[in-house]
């Protein structure tokens, strides 16, 4: 009889080391949780993340960071590089593995072409890079981080201001008013102020190039410029109250984010897809205008803004 109770004390006992085992152990190669991410295991796998060096782009090079971390893949850091043309080289000559860019900057910058991406936007920019440069585009996020122009909530009530339209007559009439604060890319880019200059047919008569960062503030507080380039996922075009102008000859093209890679990256795990095809669907525009408040109005660290997003989504545990 004791010996029949000592058997199912161990029989139990070995049960509940399975259960511990199982609930702390998960998938992948990449830690405790049973978090998605740990569904893939990238073990053995190494690769080198970059991204652009403002707000947004620390945060999802540092959410590509953390996810291939817990899949077990050993990740290089190169997040936070200056501008668009320096990561996109460092990605072609193997310097970087992969970084987000926008549809817009592919089809402007990369691919040299004007005005809007013909329907569908995404498979146009994906099979021409892809043919072209040999670069492949995953499936882009909900979010668009599209350039806009924005004024302060007082000098839009003020001279009724909607529209970029709008500040043809307003320039005319109001010259010492009409400058404008950009930052150093926006300035030159044909999908910048260039093209918006010449596609709504006036020019400020006040230009000053600034850091992206600081346009918010120097426009809110109306200090050296009423308007300025702003990128509509900034989490503080609400927090400052100000007022974006709608596009209304819609000059400005679709600028989804999408992470991209050489192809040659690609074919060596193509569960990468899979895997950022769970992750890309929860980066709404409300949901990055979030995590860009985060960073920029409360201070949290890119990285952590990042693994926050990741582990309330379940992404990692």
């Amino acid at each position: 009889m004791d010996k029949h109770v000592n058997l199912l004390r161990l029989l139990g006992l070995v049960a509940v080391a399975a259960m511990v085992a199982v609930g702390c152990g998960g998938g992948g190669g990449g830690g405790g949780g049973g978090s998605l991410a740990q569904g893939y295991d990238f073990s053995g796998q190494e690769y080198t993340v970059g991204s652009k060096e403002f707000t947004e782009q620390l945060v999802l090079g540092n959410i590509t960071k953390l996810a291939l971390e817990e899949t077990g893949a050993t990740v290089n850091d190169q997040i936070g590089l200056a501008g668009s043309d320096a990561v996109r080289t460092a990605m072609e000559s193997g310097e970087i593995d992969m970084y987000w860019e926008y549809l817009g900057t592919g089809w402007v910058n990369i691919l040299g072409e004007t005005g809007n991406i013909p329907e569908p936007p995404y498979e146009t920019v994906r099979d021409r890079d892809l043919e072209e440069n040999n670069i492949r585009w995953l499936e882009p996020a909900p979010e668009e981080n599209s350039y806009a122009i924005a004024t302060n909530r007082e000098t839009a009530d003020a001279y009724g201001l909607s529209t970029l339209s709008d500040l043809e007559s307003f320039i005319a009439e109001n010259p010492d008013e009409a400058s404008i604060c950009v930052g150093s890319e926006f300035a030159v880019r044909d999908d910048g102020l260039p093209g918006l200059q010449e596609t709504y047919g006036y020019e400020f008569p006040d230009i000053q190039r600034i850091q992206d960062g600081l346009v918010y503030d120097q426009v809110a507080n109306g200090e050296g410029c009423n308007f300025g380039s702003v990128f509509t996922t900034d989490g503080r075009i609400a927090n400052l109250d100000l007022v974006v102008l709608e596009d209304d000859q819609e000059f400005f093209p679709a600028f989804n984010g999408a992470l991209t890679m050489r192809q040659e990256v690609f074919e060596e795990n193509e569960q990468i897809a899979d895997l950022f095809g769970e992750i890309s669907p929860l980066l709404t525009t409300e949901e990055m205008q979030q995590l860009n408040l985060e960073v920029d109005v409360n201070g949290v660290p890119p990285e952590e803004v990042a693994e926050t997003f990741l582990r309330d989504n379940g992404l990692i545990g």
